[in-house]
């Protein structure tokens, strides 16, 4: 449930870098996303044909700060994305390092809290840390989205003793991996510990084929979803054999 919003597809999407509009538009079908992200720098550069995109698609937008260095520029950013896309849905990104687009999270904080104070509904890209986590949601965010690894790099799971920290401290927010998968494999990881949706964009717009990496990443979400909700097989120290002894034959 994300601010009243309850989705029956955890997997988000983003929409840059595909190479053409008619493939980003088979991959979101494929993908069965049901929100997908966008900037306005995007929105800018696609114009028209873009929005159409967006629109056809029926998914819910989310809007984002990306490129934002500092608190004022993303409040503005957002201002402008709630005008635009008429939502008050916000991905709110403050980057704070060139290298790494790892997060400020002073500045994070500084602009959830106005943003926050004006009505929209805030979803804001971050680290594991917890005591960030705990500051932004003070701030009034009811949503957290921790990166597994730096934008972009595909390392997927970075930290994922941080990650399980993470998910056990804030266990009635909603958590969604952002950032940093490169793999379904990795994205069926991240629900697998428990988190309630990922949300990713190179690893399917840069694909050979993204339309079929999309669906990939579609299933692996969704059996990922489905293995934490079975409940996973604890990990042991030694072996446990699965047939039983009563039954078995006894040699003189």
């Amino acid at each position: 449930m994300f601010y009243g919003t309850e989705l029956t597809n955890r997997l988000m999407l983003g929409t840059a870098q595909y190479p053409s509009p008619q493939i980003l538009r088979e991959a979101i079908a494929a993908s069965g996303a049901e929100v997908i992200t966008v900037s306005l720098r995007r929105e800018g550069a696609g114009g028209g044909a873009f929005r159409d995109i967006l629109k056809e698609s029926g998914c819910r937008i989310l809007p984002n700060t990306a490129g934002c260095h500092t608190a004022r520029e993303a409040v503005t950013t957002a201002r402008m994305a709630r005008e635009l896309f008429g939502t008050t849905w916000i991905k709110l990104e403050v980057i704070g390092h060139a290298d790494t687009l790892q997060p400020d999270p002073f500045a994070l904080v500084e602009a959830a809290r106005i943003l926050s104070g004006e009505g929209f509904e805030v979803f804001p890209y971050t680290t594991e840390d917890l005591i960030v986590g705990e500051r932004l949601v003070e701030a009034g965010c009811r949503v957290l989205m921790p990166w597994g690894s730096p934008i972009g790099s595909g390392q997927g799971l970075r930290h994922r003793a941080a990650l399980r920290s993470m998910r056990a401290h804030f266990p009635d927010i909603p958590l969604v991996v952002d950032a940093g998968l490169g793999a379904p494999s990795q994205a069926t990881e991240a629900m697998e510990m428990g988190f309630d949706a990922v949300l990713l964009n190179t690893a399917v717009a840069r694909a050979l084929d993204p339309v079929a990496m999309a669906r990939a990443f579609g299933q692996a979400v969704a059996a990922g979803r489905t293995a934490h909700a079975a409940g996973l097989m604890p990990a042991r120290d030694m072996a446990v054999a699965s047939t039983p002894h009563f039954g078995m034959a006894e040699l003189a």
